[in-house]
């Protein structure tokens, strides 16, 4: 990149009006790809942006390549965390470095064509505070296309929020939003959901999906389960008021049983009470298991209060790398 080209994109990249926000753990076999395609879609919006590429404590050689591209880059702006914290501490750490009044989240995988940002742009022209996506003919195997259609209509159902597709993460968000978003220092939060529940307008378009064609996934069944915990506690009081009615059908179902006990005890005496020792340990068991429940419920809301209440930050940022210009122009 030498002469006018030079100069056009240093102009850009100091005063951006699209942001786009790209976490990145272990990456390195597509990050060449992700900013060659992510920039040609860009440069045909004609207008002025900036990539953040979050490096959430990479352990192969995501770094070093993404060192590389600020400065070959002017556009291209590099967070580096001290250690892993997750793709949404990530998010939050773009959001609250980015500057363009429209703001784009984006996989790093590629499983989101790069080429579908200019879609939620034109879409976000027209008003809407948030643009989310729905993504159509899903790449992923049998087993994750139904785990998302599930999580999607529970979601839908403890928070209220109706979106398609709350696993994608090719969305675009107003300026407006993403300050909002910053203010709230929650720690185990979703921002599809927070950011919908602050926005004006929502609405959403079909984009394509591809399969990851080199690294691996980096959602484990696991982190599938807590990501849904999080949903559920943070947005909404409906496990516990669950929990509460199934206490009370437990109680109501342990009164009838101690109504027929003891009208068995009167008719048929003595010996057949002895005979139903079993069913009555299987009973008591069956209650210990809901009463166990209940509590380990209650537990992950107080636990998740005492992670709020400490204030500790979500992230360390190590390092912020910027292409050379860009620097030369902030310090002016």
């Amino acid at each position: 990149m030498h002469g006018a080209e030079r100069t056009a994109a240093d102009r850009s990249a100091a005063d951006p009006w699209l942001s786009v926000v790209v976490p990145v753990f272990n990456e390195e076999e597509n990050l060449a790809e992700l900013h060659r395609r992510l920039s040609a879609a860009l440069g045909s919006l004609d207008r002025t942006y900036e990539l953040l590429l979050v490096n959430d404590g990479s352990r192969d050689r995501s770094l070093e390549l993404l060192r590389e591209l600020t400065a070959a880059d002017p556009h291209v702006v590099v967070i580096d965390f001290n250690r892993n914290y997750g793709q949404h501490a990530a998010v939050f750490a773009g959001f609250e470095a980015s500057r363009g009044e429209i703001v784009v989240t984006l996989d790093a995988d590629l499983q989101n064509p790069p080429e579908e940002v200019p879609k939620l742009v034109a879409k976000m022209e027209e008003g809407y505070d948030v643009v989310g996506s729905v993504r159509v003919a899903r790449q992923d195997t049998l087993f994750r296309r139904l785990a998302s259609r599930l999580v999607n209509r529970i979601t839908a159902a403890a928070t209220g929020v109706e979106l398609s597709d709350y696993g994608c993460m090719l969305r675009a968000y107003r300026r407006q939003v993403v300050k909002t978003l910053c203010a709230s220092q929650e720690i185990s939060t979703f921002i599809p959901v927070l950011a919908d529940m602050f926005a004006g307008r929502v609405t959403e378009v079909p984009v394509a999906h591809a399969e990851r064609a080199r690294g691996e996934s980096k959602y484990s069944i696991w982190k599938l389960v807590r990501l849904q915990f999080d949903l559920m506690t943070s947005f909404s009081l409906w496990p516990l008021r669950a929990t509460m009615v199934l206490g009370i059908a437990t109680s109501a179902a342990a009164m009838g049983i101690a109504l027929v006990l003891a009208a068995g005890r009167l008719i048929y005496g003595a010996e057949w009470a002895v005979s139903g020792v079993f069913t009555l340990f299987a009973l008591l068991f069956s209650f210990v298991g809901v009463l166990l429940f209940a509590l380990g419920l209650l537990g992950e809301y107080v636990g998740r209060i005492y992670q709020e209440v400490r204030r500790r930050p979500r992230f360390v940022v190590r390092q912020v790398l910027r292409h050379a210009s860009v620097d030369r122009e902030e310090t002016r």
